[in-house]
This record gives structure tokens, sequence and C-alpha cells, in this order.
């Protein structure tokens, strides 16, 4: 995933239809947050430390739809038909661990277990959704109050990490954060659309969050 796009565009039709409710109802399904798991420990007290080097659980974490860029349009009767507008920027996603945003290479794992928790890929890597410029050209056929916009699913929790340290013969696991879990950032990839006062939208989807945005 790109920690920075200097334009994102596209053109689409903007219609208020039946068909296109069905398809936004699907889309939506399962998006929520998922339960929390509180103080995960390793399934053994025992390691080997010439192979076991560390263990990572995630001990909570929470999907929240996050309306990155938003502009909201009047479109007048007589007045339809295709416009290019820019958006702007209401807030920023980046990826941290432990409110840093400098993600190395060994926090993968981690990353890789937040994706599995959710049912989606995350950002693994140091990464934004800050762009220097977001566009969108729309082909509005109707009259209306509509809002343009470009988000994503903020993924955020607490993780833990337990390290193999030698004693005697063999091993044991030690917590890494004896003062509490770490926490973690992320985010799914961005997508980009456009809602409509006239047009109501599934609870707890990204769309639902930017029609939130519009004065209905």
């Amino acid at each position: 995933m790109s920690s920075r796009t200097t334009s994102t565009a596209r053109t689409r039709r903007v219609a208020v239809t039946s068909g296109v409710a069905a398809l936004v109802a699907v889309a939506g399904l399962g998006l929520g947050a998922v339960p929390a798991h509180a103080d995960p420990v390793p399934p053994t007290s025992n390691c080997d430390p010439t192979r076991d080097f560390y263990w990572d659980e995630i001990a909570s974490v929470r999907v929240e739809p996050t309306v990155t860029d938003f502009l909201a349009v009047a479109i007048a009767p007589g007045t339809t038909g295709s416009y290019t507008k820019t958006l702007s920027e209401v807030t920023s996603v980046s990826t941290t661990i432990n409110s840093s945003v400098e993600v190395g290479i060994e926090f993968k794992a981690i990353f890789a277990k937040v994706s599995t928790k959710v049912g989606f890929s995350v950002s693994d890597t140091k990464a934004t959704t800050r762009t220097t410029t977001v566009t969108d050209t729309v082909n509005f056929n109707s009259p209306g109050y509509y809002g343009l916009y470009r988000g994503t699913r903020k993924v955020t929790g607490q993780w833990v990490r337990y390290v193999c340290a030698r004693a005697g013969t063999g091993g044991l696991w030690i917590n890494t954060s004896p003062n509490g879990p770490g926490t973690f950032t992320t985010f799914d990839v961005p997508e980009q659309g456009t809602v409509a006062c006239s047009f109501p939208e599934p609870a707890g989807t990204l769309r639902a969050a930017a029609r939130a945005r519009l004065v209905c």
C-alpha cells in the first residue's frame, strides 16, 4: 500500500435506484468491531530458546469506518451533468505501533494477525491515507444533495509480545510489556464514492459515515 498519492480521480454516474441499494447492502455486511480478547498468553509456559524467539497475539481490535476526505455538492434541477470536484481532507489515518509511525519489519507478524482477526488485509508498513490532492469526476443525472467521499476502515487495538528467555537447560516466556499491552493503528485499502441525502445507507458502513456528514 502506497504511503502517499499525488492524485486520486475517477468518473462515475450517480443515480438513486433500488438495484444500487441492494449492492450497497451486500457490501456493508460484516463491517464493525471485533470482540476484544483480554491479555492473551502463550499456549505453553515453557519454550525453546534455540527456535522460539517471540510470540505475538492480538489482545483487542476495533474496526471503525472513517471518512478522510469529503465534499458536499448541491445539484439544482436543470444543472445536472459532469463535474470534477476537489475534496477537502477531514482527517487522516496512519499505521502506528505504540504511537510510532516507524513500523519495522519485526511488526509484520502482528499486522498479519490483525488481518486474520478482522477478515481483510490491513497495512503492515509505514503508511498513511493522506494525499496531496483528492479529486472526483462525477456525472450527476438527478438533482439533489450529494456527498463525495474518500475513506477507509480504521483498525485500532492492543497487542502483546512474549520473548523466550533461557532458564537453565530450557526457556520461559517473558512478557515484554508487563505494564500493559502495546497499541496499534492501521487501515484497510481506501475507497472513494458518492452518497445522497435521498438514499439511506446501511448502518456501520463507510457510506453511512459519509452520508452522516450531509445536512439532510
